[in-house]
């Protein structure tokens, strides 16, 4: 009795069924993109309780009550709120208060003065380093102090552009991206005609689109043809006249050492790491540093007064069971960055993971959204590393006086 033949199983996959398998998923998440943003308006910012505003202000609860409901104030009143004194306020209402009661010191961009924003630069190779999401607390944080953000997604990926609000796909083309400038250093309007409002006060963005690889295969191109082309500082020009237009400009880079993540790189004044406290991120970050000072030394001699005001490293993602190995890469990190860690460290958090798959931040959720013991565990220390960086800053903008 012969034995059954079947038919051979073939695993090959030529390019044009990648071509099908990648028409057939763009389907797919625009149907779970409509899940996770309906109803719209896709993203709508929280609402502040009396209290809220208070603690952002730095102010007793009842002397805000008062500066809200007194008559003839010129502070938003918000509206009235459950049965006691409380009130709820906007987003734009809360920044409002904290800009004109708190003692919080206010930017040369809100007094007047004549001082430049700070570029701000995210950055690392890990995927799944929170990067993107550390990005955009950042800015809503520093923005809840008051600042006015500019934040720059220069990832292909275009998560940050999604956390703004924004289909990278089908609201943004290449047009509104770094990319044209990037192609023509003096086009008209510069980067400033890529930027877009969000739906968080105080927080504009210049989205990211796909098609921004193409500035891995321009940019090679040019130095074929100009020796001289300085290709690490393109969107240091292009970034400099947004400084007097914002506080802070937070670059959000692809986890590479791309053209863009370098020029990100020599943009920034100052750069944050998010590192996840697992071996292979750990890794992963010090594999960051060599390359990029394997990089950065065909250009050391014209870039030799470069100087970050400062370089941190955050852990994230803090797993504090008793199983974690977070205890032996926190020492590693220590004893690799030194002055560089920061103390302030951010647990891991199902609200985190919550939030992401509904394209949100902790600092997106209100407290009638249930979870505010949760939401605060995490959000506390995004709060204080925010603080630390603004005060990093505060004595410079002062001298401006």
């Amino acid at each position: 009795m012969s034995k059954a033949e079947f038919p051979a199983i073939t695993r090959k996959v030529p390019l044009a069924r990648i071509a099908k398998f990648a028409k057939k998923l763009d389907g797919l998440t625009a149907e779970l993109r409509e899940q996770i943003l309906t109803p719209r308006p896709r993203k709508a910012p929280p609402n502040f309780t009396t209290a809220e505003v208070a603690d952002l202000c730095g102010l007793d609860r009842t002397k805000l009550h008062y500066q809200a409901t007194r008559e003839g104030s010129a502070l938003p009143p918000g509206v009235a709120h459950g049965t006691g004194r409380s009130r709820l306020f906007t987003l734009a209402e809360a920044r409002t208060y904290v800009q004109q009661l708190s003692e919080i010191y206010q930017s040369p961009l809100v007094t007047g003065r004549d001082a430049d924003g700070k570029i701000l630069l995210v950055a690392n190779f890990k995927g799944g380093s929170t990067k993107t999401t550390t990005t955009m607390c950042i800015s809503q944080g520093l923005s809840l102090r008051g600042r006015k953000v500019l934040v720059v997604d220069l990832d292909p990926q275009a998560s940050l552009s999604e956390l703004c609000g924004l289909y990278a796909e089908n609201e943004v083309d290449e047009d509104s991206t770094v990319l044209p400038f990037i192609y023509n250093e003096e086009m008209e309007g510069g980067l400033e005609s890529a930027i877009k409002e969000t739906y968080w006060d105080g927080l504009d963005v210049i989205p990211a689109h796909p098609s921004l690889f193409s500035a891995e295969f321009f940019i090679p191109s040019m130095l074929k043809t100009r020796p001289s082309y300085q290709f690490w500082a393109i969107l240091r020009k292009g970034l400099e006249p947004l400084r007097k237009k914002y506080d802070y400009i937070i670059l959000d880079t692809a986890p590479s050492l791309s053209y863009l993540t370098l020029n990100a790189l020599m943009a920034a004044d100052s750069m944050v790491m998010p590192l996840v406290p697992e071996s292979l991120d750990f890794i992963s970050s010090v594999s960051f540093w060599g390359l990029f000072s394997d990089i950065a030394a065909n250009f050391m001699e014209k870039e030799s007064d470069k100087v970050y005001d400062f370089i941190s490293v955050i852990l994230s993602k803090v797993d504090t069971s008793p199983t974690s190995s977070a205890p032996i890469v926190r020492s590693w990190t220590q004893r690799a960055y030194e002055d560089w860690l920061t103390t302030t460290e951010i647990p891991a958090s199902s609200v985190m993971s919550n939030g992401a798959l509904a394209l949100s931040t902790v600092f997106d959720l209100s407290k009638s959204d249930g979870v505010s013991k949760t939401v605060q565990r995490v959000r506390q220390p995004l709060v204080e590393y925010c603080r630390w960086i603004d005060n990093m800053y505060v004595d410079e903008w002062s001298l401006a006086q």
